[in-house]
């Protein structure tokens, strides 16, 4: 990480926060408690790592008021910002440190000349686009939004203001559409006609593809975090403020509701529908719609291949099975 100097005054003078310690000390970076040193700020937000934020040598620490005491009784002689949320307090301040410091350090250019820029496209004020980047005819993009190096936006799509979109990103591909020609036996493609459209602060992680519309368009609400390496089919919805971690795939038409989370690795099935506040667990296949918010998990048990096959075996049975649990149940309560 780049270096450069600012105050525990700025800090607390625009983020907030009670300030334990001279507003005039100076740092320099951003660590974690065990590499931070008299030069650094870093953070605490869980209490059983005050031991960790006794021993550090940051000059600041952004802390709860409990977890500051506690390590100040135990021997902190440090400076400390106090918040009741110290994690959400964080991110603000990465926030602030990469747009008042870094940014006043090398102002990046606002469109590389690498970039190939389609007719009719709209850019908003203070987009950036990086290297090697496309971006195709008829393409909207909202202001302050960054694209890394060699993201691809498609035709018409549309991205709203303060979005991120990480290398690699792909928006607006053909979504995976054919008809089988039964006669001969060939896959005939079905053009896709719809685009996509992404809300306002929204990121996207790297080589990540969302694909437009078969019809309508595939939509990403506000707010939305998606992770590296995740493909979300043709048509889908996810609503506000859902997050998705890396690997994810989520299927042609799925509707995702506001406020959801999912699980690196896991499935979404084409067509289904997740209410908001429904929280899939890592590596779960979402098989049927989930219509009540809270967590889910889908996961068959890993064992030994001889053992998962005997079990995956059984599986197949287990219909019968119940048929004939039931019918005994019937043949006693008779008796």
């Amino acid at each position: 990480m780049r270096r450069s100097d600012t105050t525990l005054g700025q800090i607390a003078g625009d983020l907030g926060g009670e300030l334990i310690g001279l507003p005039s000390y100076k740092v320099t970076g951003i660590a974690s408690l065990e590499r931070a040193t008299s030069s650094d700020v870093s953070f605490l937000n869980s209490a059983k790592y005050t031991q960790q934020f006794v021993q550090s040598q940051a000059g600041c620490v952004i802390a709860r008021q409990s977890d500051w005491e506690a390590a100040r009784n135990k021997g902190f002689q440090g400076a400390a910002i106090l918040t009741p949320d110290p994690y959400l307090y964080y991110a603000r301040f990465t926030q602030w440190w990469k747009l008042r410091v870094l940014t006043t350090l090398s102002p990046p250019n606002l469109i590389h000349p690498s970039a190939v820029i389609g007719q009719n496209v709209q850019l908003g004020c203070d987009v950036r686009v990086g290297a090697l980047c496309v971006i195709e005819d008829g393409a909207i993009i909202g202001a302050r939004t960054t694209l890394a190096a060699r993201v691809t936006v498609g035709a018409d799509c549309h991205i709203g203001e303060g979005c991120i979109l990480h290398s690699g990103v792909v928006i607006g591909a053909d979504g995976f559409g054919f008809a089988p020609n039964k006669a001969t036996g060939e896959w005939v493609k079905i053009e896709q006609l719809g685009a996509v459209r992404i809300g306002n602060n929204v990121e996207i992680g790297a080589n990540t593809c969302i694909d437009r519309g078969a019809l309508e368009d595939t939509v990403i609400e506000d707010g939305v975090k998606l992770d590296n390496l995740i493909q979300i089919g043709h048509n889908v919805y996810i609503g506000k403020h859902t997050a998705l971690a890396g690997c994810v795939g989520v299927a042609g038409s799925a509707k995702i509701g506001s406020h959801c989370t999912v699980g690196g690795g896991a499935v979404v099935l084409g067509h289904l529908s997740l209410a908001d506040h429904v929280h899939i667990s890592a590596a779960s296949v979402v098989t049927r719609s989930i219509h009540k918010a809270g967590n889910y998990t889908g996961i068959f048990p890993l064992d030994d291949n001889q053992a998962w096959e005997k079990n995956a075996a059984t599986l197949k049975h287990l219909h019968s099975l119940r048929d004939r649990i039931k019918e005994l149940e019937k043949a006693s309560e008779a008796s």
